[in-house]
């Protein structure tokens, strides 16, 4: 199948014995590795191993196939995943595409075809992550002229930020509301600190099932468990030198927060299965969009971890606090998606920059974004109107302005037509045609070959 140093490892998930069998004697003879699981436990301890793609079954016995691939997309994205079900329905087809499938066969399969899918995933698996890992590794960079803004409010933030990046303290607290920018600030912070040349490691901890928060922040050790055949680093050891996010760390279970703490007091591990010390040197960033002092009071956050963490504490401000800086930030994102979307629309007409101004916008500086993304994919012109942004002003998120096909189509019919629909808005980009409908590029690909669209 595709070349590479060290065979592809598939995650082959189903119940059926002979199903199973019937892959692995395929997918052993492209030359690949495979890990059987018959149920979503099976196959959570199967993803400890490092997966490259899962074949999963939609019915399984302790739970429907969906469930698992909301986990592994939230703990992976660039792992795809293609479902397989023996109850095909417009329900199950609609769910699948919504929640990140690659692509979904109906049983009784083709194998040849399914074997054809499987290629093209792995080698996209492969280019992901391999971009993912460039990025990280070229972490630097990243100053604070990368907030757009200089309103007061902001000024101070950045000024702020410039000293806790010179400090050596290897903790910091960065607090904020949702869209906000933290993980920006956590780059800048790495970007602007002796750490700049070092990895930035960014983790999501809500994320991580509970069963695998240690393994994947520490590692393990060959037999650490069943199927753990390698040594594996964690991801701390892989942040050695660098910086460490740990974005949303309140959903941190308890067991959790208590062997972080343990790390922070000596900067020392063991590896799950291991009995030798693992030092190592990051400097940790923590982030939340919640209150931890409450936290703290009512039990569910650790009181001395806190502390631990709040060293240097940076609290960002919502956008409300800075609205001077709305109009900046307004062209910026039209500059960018000008460059994205190779228009160029030069000016935002008055009315609208004003609603702009006024609006709430309780998703901060994320929620303006969207508007303006949205705004230029529906815009006709070289000037932004008040109508290009639905609903501004009213409470109500602004639409994608496409319309649904007449009822009575089949599936495949309402999937064409909303495909086309997309294309049509965005000239041909299928990023943002795919980003419409919720789907990836790979998503909208394979629909436009499926049902022969014609690209520009």
């Amino acid at each position: 199948m595709v070349a590479r140093m060290s065979p592809p490892t598939v995650l082959v998930v189903d119940d059926e014995a002979l199903i199973r069998f019937t892959l692995r004697d395929r997918l052993e003879a492209a030359g690949c590795r495979v890990i059987e699981a018959e149920s979503i436990a099976a196959a959570q301890r199967g993803l400890r191993e490092g997966v490259d793609l899962v074949l999963l079954d939609f019915k399984l016995p302790d739970g429907d196939g969906l469930t698992l691939l909301r986990q592994i997309r939230e703990h992976d994205p660039d792992l795809l995943v293609i479902l397989m079900t023996g109850f095909s329905s417009v329900d199950n087809a609609v769910q699948a595409m919504k929640q990140g499938a690659y692509h979904y066969v109906n049983k009784p399969f083709d194998v040849d075809e399914l074997m054809l899918h499987a290629e093209k995933a792995l080698e996209t698996t492969r280019l992901r992550r391999e971009v993912r890992e460039l990025r990280a590794a070229r972490g630097g960079g990243c100053s604070p002229d990368r907030i757009v803004g200089d309103c007061p409010v902001t000024r101070s933030l950045k000024e702020l930020l410039e000293r806790v990046a010179a400090s050596p303290a290897s903790t910091v607290l960065v607090t904020g509301e949702s869209g906000t920018g933290k993980d920006l600030v956590a780059r800048v912070i790495h970007g602007t600190s002796a750490r700049a040349a070092g990895p930035f490691v960014n983790i999501t901890c809500s994320a991580m099932p509970e069963t695998l928060v240690e393994s994947e922040l520490f590692g393990h050790e060959r037999g650490a468990f069943t199927d753990a055949r390698a040594r594996r680093k964690g991801l701390l050891e892989s942040g050695d030198g660098g910086t460490v996010f740990l974005d949303e760390i309140a959903e941190l279970s308890p067991g959790a927060q208590a062997k972080l703490l343990r790390f922070l007091e000596d900067k020392t591990f063991k590896r799950v299965g291991g009995s030798e010390d693992v030092r190592v040197d990051v400097r940790v960033i923590a982030a939340t969009n919640r209150r931890l002092e409450d936290d703290v009071k009512a039990g569910r956050f650790r009181e001395d971890l806190y502390y631990r963490l709040r060293v240097l504490p940076v609290e960002v401000p919502p956008l409300r606090e800075r609205a001077g800086d709305i109009p900046t930030l307004v062209t910026h994102f039209v500059a960018v998606f000008n460059r994205e979307f190779r228009r160029s629309v030069n000016a935002v007409a008055p009315d609208a920059l004003a609603a702009l101004c006024r609006h709430a916008w309780p998703g901060n500086v994320r929620e303006l974004r969207n508007a303006v993304e949205r705004a230029m994919i529906l815009s006709h012109g070289d000037a932004l109107q008040l109508a290009d942004f639905p609903g501004l002003g009213t409470g109500a998120a602004p639409g994608n302005g496409m319309r649904l096909p007449p009822e009575g189509l089949r599936l495949q019919d309402l999937e064409r037509d909303l495909v086309m629909q997309a294309l049509e808005r965005t000239g041909g980009n299928q990023t943002r045609a795919s980003a419409l409908l919720g789907m990836n590029r790979d998503q909208i690909r394979y629909r436009i070959e499926k049902f022969g669209i014609p690209v520009k």
